[in-house]
């Protein structure tokens, strides 16, 4: 944690709490299903390159976001605290491109000795402009969703050791009634991560129809690319990559080798397993390429 030479408000310095990027490739999924949304949800041009923002606190204790165009520096920084290693993340002045009160993530750490985390007052120009919060995870809804569907894949192995090889999954392929669709209860965000159920009871046989829709969604958009960051892909062991994908209503966590799970507007909490089947590992395949990758 460090404290940045950049002013926020009154010349206060910014103590900055954590760091994330907003680039096509990686953005905080609570603000979009892809990153021009993403960008529309903070008030910023979608330009290629990306930004990154920087949360901190004032020296009243007031949160604070703060987007920059040094999309490389706050990567080294981010790179560097997941290393365990400590990096004063000072961007330049010049590279701010504005200050947007509150947080859109939650955080559970606080500067020291400064006031507890809460809101800024609004100033003169901000009537009408309620400050950045993040998703509440006592509800559902496509913000939850997203949330969701990044700890599945980030706790990858957690999920899929829950499925028995065994299972009839939803095939695919079958546009109808098909095999069983093993569910369990989804993350609620970040404060649930981890914390998957030890077995997954088999639901209702028959393919759930807003799965059938996701996987057709995801079908065309091999046909029609969708806008940067709808389709991401990362790094999965063995030469794998894990993906990412989201339309409206719908989340897709799943591996190029293996399986694929779905979270749904419709279903609150709930987890659709898609089987491998004949037709899944070539639309993964169509997903990876088109996908945008972290550089």
């Amino acid at each position: 944690m460090a404290a940045t030479d950049d002013t926020v408000a009154d010349d206060d310095a910014l103590f900055v709490l954590t760091a994330v990027l907003l680039t096509p490739a990686q953005f905080p999924s609570v603000l979009g299903d892809d990153y021009v949304a993403a960008c529309a949800a903070l008030g910023l041009e979608p330009y290629a390159e990306g930004y990154g923002l920087v949360l901190g606190q004032d020296s009243g204790g007031a949160r604070w976001t703060v987007v920059v165009e040094d999309v490389s520096l706050v990567a080294v920084a981010i790179a560097s605290w997941d290393c365990g290693m400590e990096y004063d993340l000072s961007p330049d002045d010049r590279s701010v491109v504005c200050a947007l009160p509150g947080w859109p993530l939650a955080l559970s750490v606080a500067a020291p000795g400064v006031p507890e985390p809460h809101d800024p007052l609004p100033g003169p120009d901000d009537e009408g402009s309620a400050p950045l919060t993040p998703p509440d995870t006592e509800v559902w809804g496509a913000p939850q969703r997203r949330l969701g569907a990044d700890e599945i894949a980030l706790q990858w192995a957690a999920w899929r050791g829950q499925i028995d090889d065994e299972t009839e999954f939803v095939r695919p392929e079958e546009p109808g009634p098909a095999g069983e669709a093993p569910d369990t209860e989804a993350p609620e965000g970040e404060a649930l991560a981890g914390e998957a159920r030890s077995t997954v009871e088999p639901a209702a046989s028959g393919q759930h129809p807003g799965v059938r829709k996701a996987l057709e969604a995801a079908r065309a958009y091999v046909e029609s690319p969708p806008p940067p960051g709808r389709i991401r892909s990362s790094f999965a062991p063995g030469g794998a990559r894990t993906l990412r994908a989201d339309g409206p209503g719908w989340s897709l966590v799943a591996r190029t080798d293996d399986i694929a799970f779905i979270l749904l507007d419709e279903e609150p909490g709930e987890i659709m397993t898609v089987g491998r089947g004949p037709e899944l590992p070539g639309l993964l395949k169509s997903l990876d390429e088109l996908a945008v990758r972290p550089s």
